[in-house]
């Protein structure tokens, strides 16, 4: 099955030897997104929650360029490098996930790329 490159200047460019997305068939997998503004390739300012929301919409913004959104979510991933923010997580995840929520993981991590606090990758189904 040939697979498609995904790619959208609304997230950030990848930083590595990656594709922000791969669709193969109806399957869409999501990259890891870390909070990095896609305009100035920066982290964002502020704290924890603002980092959550804008991997929220790093991710959301791969997902349109696919062809679908985070409703198609089957599969979230969220690493975090301290889990008591757990919590934040899924209150700003249910402001941006219809129900049902898709199946998830929550992983503590020593450390996150250019010092982020919060990483997330997904996988996304869509409809034919």
């Amino acid at each position: 099955m040939p697979r498609q490159i995904i790619s959208t200047d609304e997230a950030p460019a990848a930083i590595g030897t990656y594709s922000q997305a791969v669709k193969v068939g109806s399957t869409v997998y999501l990259s890891g997104q870390i909070p990095l503004d896609p305009a100035t390739m920066q982290l964002v300012e502020g704290g924890i929650d603002v980092q959550i929301r804008r991997v929220f919409a790093n991710l959301a913004a791969v997902a349109r360029a696919a062809g679908g959104s985070l409703a198609d979510t089957v599969k979230l991933n969220v690493f975090l490098t301290d889990l008591s923010h757990f919590a934040l997580v899924n209150q700003i995840m249910a402001d941006h996930f219809p129900e049902p929520f898709p199946a998830r993981a929550a992983i503590g991590v020593a450390d996150l790329p250019r010092g982020a606090q919060v990483e997330m990758d997904a996988v996304l189904m869509l409809e034919n």
